[in-house]
C-alpha cells in the first residue's frame, strides 16, 4: 500500500515537473516563433514553397526527435519553431494586404488562444485519460491527407472549408491527447510534447484564419 502511494507521488511530481517544462518551453518557442514572422513580415520574405516548407519542418523535426534527452534537442526546437515562424510571415502578409486583413489575424489569435486555453485547462482539471482519440487522430490524419492531395488537383470551396475545419478539429484533439498524456504520466519528454502542442496551434491558427477569411470572402 506504501510502494503504490509513493509511485503515485513520484509519477504526479513527475508529471508536474514536465507540464511546467513544457509549458516554459512552449511560451518560449511562441515568443520566437512570433519574432521570426515578425522579421519575415518586415523583410517581406516570400514564401518558400511547398517542398523547402516539408523539407525544413520534417528535416528539423527529426533532428528534434533525435536529441530529445539532450541539450541539442531545446536547439532544434527553436530552430523548428523558428522556422514555422518564417514560413507563417508570408502568410501574415498576404492577410494584412486585405481590407481587413488585421482584424482577421487578431482574431484568429483570439480564437486559438482561448480555444488552447479552454482545452488545456479541461484536461487539467478533469484528469481524463483521453487516449481513446487516438483512434480519431488516425483516421482524421489519413482523412486530412487524402483531401490535401485532392485538392490540389479539385479547387471547391467547400473542400477548402472541410479542410481547414478538419485541422482545427484535429489541432483540438491533439492538444487534449497531448495535456492528458502528461497529467497522466504517459509523457514524459518536455521537449516532444512542446513541439507537438505548438505545431498544434500553428495548425490551429492557420484553419481558424482561413475559416474567417473565406467567411468574409476573402
Amino acid at each position: 500500500m506504501r510502494y503504490t502511494e509513493a509511485l503515485s507521488t513520484h509519477t504526479s511530481k513527475s508529471a508536474n515537473k514536465t507540464l511546467r517544462n513544457t509549458y516554459g518551453l512552449l511560451s518560449l518557442t511562441l515568443l520566437f516563433s512570433a519574432f521570426t514572422a515578425g522579421m519575415s513580415l518586415a523583410f517581406n520574405l516570400p514564401h518558400p514553397g511547398l517542398i523547402i516548407t516539408l523539407v525544413g519542418f520534417y528535416g528539423l523535426l527529426f533532428l528534434t526527435h533525435k536529441f530529445k534527452n539532450s541539450a541539442l534537442g531545446i536547439l532544434f526546437v527553436f530552430a523548428l519553431t523558428g522556422f514555422m515562424g518564417i514560413t507563417l510571415g508570408p502568410i501574415l502578409n498576404a492577410y494584412l494586404s486585405m481590407t481587413n486583413g488585421a482584424s482577421l489575424i487578431m482574431s484568429a489569435l483570439a480564437i486559438t488562444g482561448l480555444s488552447f486555453l479552454g482545452l488545456s485547462a479541461y484536461a487539467l482539471v478533469s484528469k481524463k485519460d483521453f487516449s481513446f482519440l487516438n483512434g480519431f487522430i488516425t483516421v482524421g490524419f489519413f482523412v486530412l491527407l487524402f483531401a490535401v492531395i485532392a485538392g490540389i488537383f479539385v479547387q471547391m470551396p467547400a473542400l477548402q472549408i472541410f479542410i481547414s475545419a478538419g485541422f482545427a478539429l484535429f489541432s483540438a484533439a491533439i492538444i487534449l491527447l497531448q495535456t492528458s498524456q502528461i497529467i497522466n504520466g504517459g509523457e514524459t519528454n518536455y521537449i516532444m510534447a512542446t513541439v507537438n502542442l505548438y505545431v498544434s496551434l500553428y495548425n490551429m491558427f492557420l484553419s481558424v484564419l482561413s475559416l474567417l477569411g473565406m467567411a468574409n470572402d476573402d
